[in-house]
């Protein structure tokens, strides 16, 4: 699946039950070790008002005190299919993950990070579009620590962040690093249960995130978590392979715009993601290349349909970006809102012609 602006591809980080011998032995190498102290009064990033300097001493105290602040509040799910984390979100025990963590399952096992004993759990909502989802523990134990969700607007290139939660299934696992980048779109494969979500505005970070990380928690050093992580790159000349230091989070704004739906209506019912109402699929040409996204059906009074768009049109760009695969189209629909004007370019009897569409909503 390939993933925008780079080339680079990336995988869900769900790790199956059945290969979780084989996996942690293949990746014995992968293992997180302790962070590495900068020198002496490094200039760190603290805060989201500004830097602060820290001796070693100091930033190794604040790694664990983020630690022992936020890692009782990561959660590791236990689904037929696999592993992955979550996050409590509030004290009434519901717990966000991602949607291919719960998969098309009801009921899960969830143990505490920290080391309680497993607690049963049910679906609240999943929501694919996003690859968030929403459980519930079934009974809610005394002293649940519900997480702090931070400002997406203060998160910041060069902030240093932690990964938590159960990579390989080794769970009460941390990692370090930083932001490496914002505002990454990334595509998601459905094969293998993945969801195929398209995903705007991801957190990129150089912290280490394996199969298992999926649904945990992205840390900033005020125990504020910031994202959620959910993918990990691999590089195709590689074989596959994974890329080192280059992960993605789902922004903690749309964390807590589709939890905060999800717990109040047991729905999302407004997604803020543009879409033109219509199921497609991509069309080669006569070198086998992917040349465009036919439409398979239009829906009525959607997007494409008031525009004029009919099934059997083929579209070739949504602006001046190119469209030549169905993730292609999501991706350059992703950082789009309902209701924004777009030009798209089709072909029609082989003809190439243009529409003003009003965008529609997921």
């Amino acid at each position: 699946m390939d993933a925008s602006p780079s080339r680079s591809r990336v995988h869900r980080l769900l790790f199956p039950l059945s290969a979780a011998v084989c996996a942690i032995a293949l990746a014995g190498g992968c293992t997180a070790t302790g962070p590495a102290a900068p020198a002496p009064e490094a200039s760190v990033p603290g805060t989201a008002q500004g830097a602060v300097k820290r001796a070693p001493d100091d930033l190794q105290t604040a790694y664990q005190d983020v630690i022992n602040d936020v890692l009782p509040s990561v959660v590791q799910i236990d689904a037929s299919e696999g592993l992955g984390s979550g996050v409590v979100y509030d004290g009434r025990g519901h717990i966000v993950t991602n949607a291919h963590v719960v998969g098309d399952e009801k009921k899960f096992k969830v143990s505490v990070a920290t080391g309680e004993a497993t607690l049963s759990a049910s679906l609240v909502s999943s929501y694919p579009e996003q690859d968030l989802a929403v459980i519930k523990l079934d009974d809610v134990p005394d002293g649940l620590k519900p997480a702090r969700f931070g400002d997406a607007e203060k998160v910041e290139v060069g902030q240093i962040v932690l990964a938590m939660g159960s990579p390989l299934g080794l769970s009460s696992s941390v990692t370090q690093g930083i932001v490496s980048a914002l505002g990454r779109t990334v595509s998601e494969s459905r094969s293998g249960g993945g969801t195929g979500a398209t995903i705007a505005n991801m957190v990129q970070t150089s912290a280490a995130i394996n199969p298992g990380n999926s649904g945990g928690a992205l840390v900033d050093l005020d125990s504020r978590v910031i994202g959620i992580p959910t993918l990990a790159a691999t590089d195709p000349q590689l074989g596959e392979g994974a890329a080192p230091g280059i992960g993605f989070a789902i922004p903690v704004s749309m964390v807590k715009t589709v939890a905060d739906q999800i717990i109040e209506k047991g729905e999302v019912t407004d997604s803020g993601r543009a879409a033109l109402n219509i199921t497609g699929r991509t069309v080669v040409d006569d070198d086998y290349r992917p040349a465009g996204v036919a439409l398979v059906s239009v829906e009525r009074g959607g997007a494409a349909a008031d525009a004029g768009l009919r099934p059997g049109d083929t579209i070739t760009k949504i602006g001046s970006t190119e469209v030549t695969t169905i993730t292609s189209l999501s991706e350059a629909l992703a950082n789009d809102k309902p209701g924004s004007k777009v030009t798209v370019t089709y072909t029609r009897d082989g003809d190439s012609r243009t529409a003003k569409v009003t965008l529609g909503e997921i």
